[in-house]
């Protein structure tokens, strides 16, 4: 059965609603459980940067029971067999990095997908589908409500974000900002009018598209100036740099008061 049926967070992603997330690094289901009971709309487990595996991603996403978060997952690249297992798994959508251009988004909406609309392999016995107790319940809304988000990370995604916008089943459209910074030849200049023009040019085509922008930002300072801008999936921070800036901040506060 749906393991977030409160959630429908590709409905919500597609009508614009503004919807809160942070990525999830460390490899671990405590730090997911308490996540979750924050009020986030969705994670993004990262299996890219992060330090977690496979065997520790179920555990993860059970630590999502009874939340009302939905658990995304970013793979580590566009192959089909990391779709399935992650969705298997019970992925409620899917992070795809370094998107190059329209093959790549065709592709990875084919992998989201059953047949006849997409590749993607079945089986009923999986945590998805309730370990083959609820496959056919799992199979009638599965192609409907997975989530497929294509990272903008390389000028040449920017330069066919247009086209990229217009497959069917690419709902969001979410820039990496470093990667992106880094592959316009402005590495870490986020103010720079290049960069400021390509988070424009990304939100002007998933509007027009009727996807949904995101973007990833370190922390609430920004969080104004990207809503303004008409970005409305939006990721701020992850567990690994909350965990190090408050105990960073704690220390140096204790230390101020050493003799």
């Amino acid at each position: 059965m749906n393991p977030n049926p409160s959630t429908k967070i590709r409905k919500r992603a597609l009508i614009g609603e503004l919807l809160s997330g942070t990525f999830l690094n460390l490899g671990s289901s405590i730090s997911v459980e308490i996540a979750g009971r924050c009020g986030f709309d969705w994670f993004m487990i990262d299996l890219e940067h992060g330090s977690g595996n496979w065997e520790v991603l179920g555990r993860q996403i059970q630590a999502l029971n009874g939340s009302n978060t939905a658990p995304m997952v970013r793979l580590p690249d566009n192959q089909p067999a990391l779709f399935k297992r992650a969705l298997d798994m019970g992925a409620a959508g899917i992070m795809v990095p370094q998107v190059g251009g329209v093959d790549d988004a065709k592709r990875i909406v084919a992998s989201m997908r059953y047949p006849p609309e997409g590749i993607r392999g079945a089986a009923g016995s999986p945590r998805a589908s309730g370990f083959g107790m609820n496959f056919e319940e799992y199979f009638s809304w599965a192609n409907k409500e997975l989530l497929s988000i294509i990272q903008i990370e390389r000028k040449e995604a920017l330069d066919s974000i247009d086209e990229i916008a217009a497959v069917d089943g690419v709902d969001v459209l979410f820039i990496g900002p470093l990667d992106l910074s880094i592959s316009l030849g402005i590495p870490m200049q986020f103010d720079h009018p290049l960069f400021l023009e390509a988070k424009r040019k990304v939100v002007k085509a998933a509007l027009q598209a009727g996807k949904a922008p995101g973007i990833t930002i370190p922390n609430t300072d920004q969080l104004q100036e990207v809503i303004d801008t008409g970005f409305t999936f939006l990721a701020v921070g992850s567990d690994t740099s909350l965990i190090a800036n408050g105990m960073k901040k704690f220390a140096s506060t204790i230390n101020e008061h050493k003799a």
